[in-house]
């Protein structure tokens, strides 16, 4: 069974204690209560011992025997004498979406609907379908029709690729999961962004591997002088980047940022993985007499990272792996371990979808460049006192609340009928609880009815909040 040891569990809750003026009983109970909704803490983990967090927190043993007792109220504590207290999830939490629990809105997810001609492809690929019965159905590396159409949509993006330097994947996460298994293990050290992709983390951690951070912000993207420090001190065996519309912030690398990070990781001898999962998610293109860059691959040696997840639809299962042959044959091999290949179906529909791919992606930036105006829009009107920076491509915006309040705020809307992630579900250890990621991708009503929750909510945790700045968005 895993643990949270209770150094990690204080690391976790951060400054908990000073955004509210409640019993600090309930305060903490309804810290830790998030942290479980929101995955920090994965269901079934051992928690500490009462003794041991009161010690690591400051606080009398009376205070956290409170909040262990409300959370097992609540369900989200099961205690059994001897074997101390796991997390757990409410049987009506299991499941939190608005399917799940009537009348929620779950914003936790930057996600759109299935763009129009999927339910098409769909059924040409049906078409296809029989032709591949007479075989074993486990495909390791993918269907040459995929790979083919994936190697071509790569080299006419400036990177030349052969269908050789492919392998199909269930969906992005899968890809990181793989290569993090495959170049990691206990007590290496791998570079990632903070703040990131929260599911990266885990999938890196679960190898063993320590984590170094490089921080990244709205205003001025990455902290250059950090990322060659991390490369030159770390001795980082994997390093894990987001060079294109990087979730949460938004930001971009420009061309000579690329060639500095791939001349910094060839150096290091670490294998560095670029995630491009929202790359062609370009809302407004590109500035006048100006390009994109070319993918990070292109500069040199590095890994490339993809998925169909947000461009065309979260439920189509494919992603897939570019690199050097001897990697993907490395991959292959360690594989099985965790799968035995990527649906043939699945594969199938990808293809057809990408034999019409720029249509796909007129729309859905269409489709995102409405929602984004729309919400940075009312973002400004209704919380003047928010920063709500401009974005020009990806999924959601990361705006500044100008207070350590964002777990408080996920909280409260829960209770107004919204679901979202705090800020630090993008950190490591508890960071970022100044910014709330709100996802552009939704329909204009679901929007509306988001901000009507976040703004009930916002005005229930009380005035006298301190005004952001430039220096705490900095800091942070």
């Amino acid at each position: 069974m895993a643990s949270v040891s209770a150094r990690a569990l204080a690391a976790l809750l951060a400054d908990w204690r000073a955004a509210s003026a409640g019993p600090a009983y309930t305060v903490l109970a309804d810290r830790i209560r998030l942290l479980i909704l929101d995955g920090r803490i994965a269901y079934g983990t051992r928690m500490p011992a009462e003794r041991e967090l009161a010690a690591q927190l400051g606080m009398s043993r009376t205070t956290i025997t409170a909040a262990y007792a409300e959370l097992r109220d609540g369900g989200y504590l099961d205690s059994q004498r001897g074997s101390g207290s796991s997390a757990r999830i409410p049987q009506s939490s299991t499941i939190p979406a608005e399917t799940a629990i009537a009348g929620y809105l779950d914003f936790t997810k930057a996600t759109s609907p299935a763009s129009s001609g999927l339910a098409a492809a769909a059924v040409l690929a049906a078409e296809d379908y029989p032709a591949y019965l007479g075989g074993s159905g486990f495909d390791l590396v993918g269907l040459p029709v995929l790979r083919t159409a994936l190697a071509a949509r790569f080299t006419s993006r400036g990177l030349p690729t052969e269908p050789e330097q492919l392998m199909v994947t269930v969906g992005a996460q899968h890809a990181i999961a793989l290569l993090a298994r495959t170049f990691l293990g206990r007590g290496s050290n791998a570079i990632v962004e903070s703040p990131s992709y929260p599911h990266a983390f885990e999938a890196l951690r679960l190898t063993g591997a320590r984590l170094a951070t490089v921080n990244v912000t709205t205003d001025d993207g990455w902290d250059v002088a950090a990322l060659g420090d991390q490369f030159r001190r770390s001795h980082p065996a994997f390093a894990y980047l987001m060079p294109d519309f990087h979730n949460p912030t938004g930001r971009t690398m420009d061309a000579e940022l690329r060639e500095r990070v791939v001349a910094l990781a060839e150096v290091a001898g670490c294998a560095l993985v670029a995630d491009e999962t929202t790359a062609e998610l370009d809302i407004d293109g590109p500035a006048p007499g100006a390009k994109r860059p070319l993918p990070i691959a292109a500069f040199g040696p590095a890994i490339t990272v993809g998925s169909l997840a947000k461009t065309v639809w979260g439920g189509l299962r494919i992603g897939w792996i570019r690199a050097e042959r001897d990697t993907i044959q490395r991959l292959v091999r360690a594989r099985p371990a965790g799968d035995l290949g990527t649906p043939i179906l699945d594969q199938l529909v990808a293809a057809h979808i990408l034999a019409d791919f720029d249509a796909v992606l007129a729309q859905r930036r269409d489709q995102l460049r409405a929602g984004r105006d729309h919400l940075v829009t009312a973002l400004r009107e209704r919380f003047p006192e928010w920063r709500v920076p401009d974005v020009a491509g990806g999924l959601a915006v990361w705006a500044g609340l100008g207070a350590p309040v964002s777990s408080q705020l996920a909280l409260a809307a829960r209770a107004n009928g919204l679901l979202i992630a705090a800020g630090p579900r993008f950190g490591v250890d508890g960071a970022f609880e100044r910014f709330l990621r709100i996802p552009f991708s939704y329909s204009a009503e679901e929007t509306d009815r988001a901000l009507d929750a976040l703004a009930v909510a916002w005005a229930s945790l009380g005035q006298g909040l301190p005004s952001e700045s430039g220096y705490l968005a900095e800091v942070v």
